[in-house]
């Protein structure tokens, strides 16, 4: 990664953040909507790709959603709609022109011939298809189609669910019509239509990624149809309508163009202004991600540590994901430092030297994903004692974190040689020390992008580029925050945790 700051390109327009829009200076053309696994985010935005302030909602899951695993899909399905009336009710407007869409990539739903799920929707923490995964890797030569679909066999992918639901749940397989994404879900239950991005399809495990169509070789041996799966939208397809019900419930969006949902972190890395190999997103929510977006195909061959998704047609996205971020953050929070207020928590996680605690954590409490993609693998605590303190234990757990990122960093290397890793999500934004970690551990500068709501913001663009309201995505850039510069002394103490980390996840999990 590089040591070089180049905040803004030469010929890019600066991006100036939330702008104060008054609606009689720019009116709001869009409507951005962010599905995440912890919550909705919803805004307008102007036809420049300015967020129009005072319109930004946000909604948190609650009863919705169970440890990011499953969901409800009807609960999920009104939270939306309460967030969109809300959000269009926070500035009188008469018209919207676009509705553009980010959610959680990996979900899977069945619908029935009535459109009613037959299952709920199961997120990537859902990891019931062990027994499946094991079977295709012993079934396919798994880097021949890790090349050709973005993925490994992995719980979090629809052919090991798939797989699974037939075998332990033949009358709900047998029952479902369409296999969809939630994001699928909302469009058909809106416009009726069973349609799909590119993007979101991409992210399922079922797409050949060269073709951009559904792999038909694995189709076959998982039993199901192409009718079974929704459409793969085509550049300029057909103009969803609303259905009457919600034509009738939003007359401001009756006249919109719906662009079909992307993959959140496709629009993370567009938003934070990663949309070339200049920059490396380096991502921290529930869960966390780095990721180098272009323009271009996808490579021949593809690291196993990592995986390949398409933004759209004419991008693609590299990079690694863990399961375990800010939700291990605040699972330690919450049941270890209970009454502590986040900002003594912050400042007692800065006073702890690097790697001080005594302790080895492989931080898989939801799963591993990149680098190992080891489905049987759990959160493991080594080296705990009895003078051991909860505040050590979570700054042990954000080191753990952050080296399983330095493996990522390592893979995507090839990708990005001289890149910046800028830095997004609320995880990182509610933690500097984090950061300074991350930079320390990784041993290159990290920049905080001004963005707060990078997926939100990146849907938003890529549908204003797609729709001819702005030029290109490249010609936006990001300002940066801050600055984190590593320290050097720290990164030689944390290769030594680095490589104990490993030793232990080879005795445990190899």
């Amino acid at each position: 990664m590089s040591n070089v700051l180049d905040e803004i390109v030469e010929g890019v327009e600066p991006w100036p953040g939330i702008v104060s829009v008054m609606v009689g200076e720019r009116m709001p053309v869009l409507l951005g909507l962010d599905i995440g696994t912890s919550g909705i985010r919803a805004a307008l935005f102007d036809e420049s790709g300015r967020e129009i302030a005072g319109s930004s909602i946000r909604s948190d899951h609650g009863s919705a959603t169970y440890d990011w695993a499953t969901f409800d899909a009807e609960i999920l399905l009104d939270q939306v709609g309460k967030t969109l009336s809300t959000v269009l009710a926070s500035v009188p407007v008469a018209v919207i022109e676009y509705i553009a869409i980010s959610c959680f990539w990996h979900s899977l739903v069945g619908v029935d011939e009535r459109g009613y799920p037959t299952t709920p929707v199961f997120g990537w923490a859902d990891s019931r298809a062990v027994a499946a995964t094991y079977q295709l890797r012993s079934e396919f030569d798994e880097a021949v189609t890790h090349a050709r679909t973005g993925c490994r066999f992995h719980p979090s992918y629809w052919p090991a669910k798939l797989r699974w639901l037939r075998s332990e749940q033949p009358e709900v397989f047998k029952a479902t019509k369409l296999w969809l994404s939630f994001a699928d879900y909302l469009a058909y239950q809106l416009f009726a239509e069973p349609v799909t991005s590119v993007s979101m399809a991409s992210g399922t495990g079922l797409l050949d990624q060269f073709t951009c169509a559904w792999d038909q070789e694995l189709l076959a041996a998982l039993g199901i149809a192409e009718s079974n799966l929704p459409e793969v939208a085509r550049p300029g397809g057909k103009l969803l309508k609303l259905t009457s019900t919600y034509a009738e419930l939003w007359p401001q969006l009756n006249a919109a163009r719906f662009f079909p949902a992307i993959g959140d972190g496709a629009a993370n890395s567009i938003g934070s202004g990663c949309h070339s190999t200049e920059r490396v997103s380096l991502m921290v929510g529930t869960s966390g991600a780095m990721r180098v977006s272009f323009k271009g195909e996808p490579p021949a061959q593809i690291p196993p540590e990592l995986w390949c998704y398409r933004v759209n047609r004419e991008r693609i996205v590299i990079g690694g994901a863990l399961s375990d971020g800010g939700g291990l953050h605040n699972w330690i929070r919450q049941t270890l430092l209970i009454g502590h207020l986040p900002d003594e928590i912050e400042s007692e996680l800065e006073l702890l030297e690097p790697d001080s605690h005594g302790l080895t954590i492989l931080p898989f409490w939801s799963g591993e994903r990149s680098t190992g993609w080891n489905p049987n693998a759990r959160g493991t605590i080594v080296g705990l004692s009895k003078q051991t303190r909860g505040i050590e234990i979570l700054r042990a757990a954000m080191e753990a974190v952050a080296y399983r990122f330095a493996l990522i960093a390592k893979a995507l290397e090839p990708f990005a040689p001289d890149a910046m890793l800028i830095a997004s999500g609320h995880a990182l934004r509610s933690s500097p020390t984090w950061i300074q970690i991350l930079a320390d551990v990784i041993g290159c500068p990290i920049a905080l992008g001004e963005t707060p709501e990078a997926s939100l913001r990146g849907a938003a663009l890529l549908a204003l580029e797609a729709a001819g309201k702005i030029q290109s995505v490249e010609k936006l850039s990001v300002r940066v925050e801050t600055v984190f510069e590593p320290n050097m002394t720290n990164h030689v103490l944390y290769q030594g945790a680095l490589d104990r980390q490993e030793q232990i996840y080879k005795q445990l999990l190899t």
